[in-house]
């Protein structure tokens, strides 16, 4: 029974790890970077609303991350705020974020999204899109501890690193 459990383990385990020979990491090209997306799921996001050490951070990661996404030679372009703000979160638009990346005439739509659980958890996630298909090449999310600037910083750099970026 007991090397039953395990075997039934590892195939699981195996099966979310990916198959072998999965996609390659997207190769540079021109992207519409939509920026964070930040989702306040805590009781204290209830009670006080949003903070503005919150709202800095979300700035600041976003220059974090399209600094690291231009370093890995993607040309981010910056979709047209009305459009992004008729669809509100591009993570999850049935396929707009893609429509304007691609009437942008950019490869990919690229977009992320921080939900707060509590001041302790939070959970960082990052898409990228092939912009004329709509089809997500890579995704990510990672659980990190702590509301600052460096625990944020910590999260998508592993995030970018060792999911989206991973070499296979």
């Amino acid at each position: 029974m007991r090397r039953n459990l395990i075997a039934i383990a590892l195939l699981v385990g195996s099966a979310l790890a990916g198959p072998a020979g999965a996609d390659a990491p997207p190769p540079p090209g021109s992207a519409t970077w939509f920026g964070i997306h930040y989702i306040d799921t805590s009781t204290e996001g209830a009670i006080n609303g949003l903070r503005a050490d919150e709202t800095a951070r979300i700035e600041m990661i976003e220059e974090y991350i399209a600094a690291a996404l231009t370093e890995r030679g993607f040309d981010l372009r910056e979709p047209d705020a009305e459009r992004v703000a008729r669809i509100r979160n591009p993570v999850h638009s049935n396929g707009a974020d893609s429509k304007i990346a691609a009437e942008m005439g950019s490869d990919y739509a690229i977009s992320g999204e921080v939900q707060k659980v509590s001041n302790l958890i939070q959970s960082v996630n990052l898409y990228i899109r092939e912009a004329e298909t709509g089809r997500q090449l890579r995704a990510g999310a990672v659980d990190v501890r702590g509301n600052t600037d460096e625990a944020y910083q910590r999260g998508y750099s592993y995030l970018l690193r060792n999911i989206i970026f991973r070499e296979d």
